[in-house]
């Protein structure tokens, strides 16, 4: 599978018009951590969590990327810090999906010296438009 840094997402999608991104984290962290803002774009993300808040893989994972988009689209998995992307990037391709691509820097990036995410790299610290709800 490709692994790109979010701000080569960011170029990707825009030199990609059919390209999608998916967001794999869970609804707390897309309701209280933000998500994308791809309105630059004239698309918008399409979120189906990978896991659940406790941690429970999500049995439909693949059912819900089929519903949303063929396995012929390109997809940009997107999750914390590149971990459950990666993760529901393999399912994808496993289940046929042709063109899959891991941002494995995610949204909130890696941990810094503090513990902390957001200080190192990610979507948020790349500048790229996000929002909270």
């Amino acid at each position: 599978m490709l692994e790109m840094t979010a701000a080569e997402a960011w170029a990707h999608l825009a030199q990609n018009p059919d390209a999608q991104l998916v967001d794999v984290r869970t609804r707390a962290e897309w309701h209280f951590v933000g998500i994308t803002n791809l309105d630059d774009l004239d698309r918008q993300p399409i979120l189906i969590e990978w896991v659940g808040a406790d941690g429970t893989a999500n049995p439909r994972f693949i059912e819900d990327l089929a519903a949303a988009v063929s396995t012929d689209t390109c997809v940009l998995m997107l999750g914390r810090s590149g971990v459950r992307s990666l993760a529901a990037g393999n399912a994808a391709l496993a289940a046929g999906y042709k063109s899959v691509i891991n941002i494995n820097d995610g949204f909130e990036g890696d941990l810094d010296a503090h513990q902390q995410r957001g200080h190192i790299n990610g979507w948020r610290y790349s500048g790229l438009k996000w929002r909270q709800s």
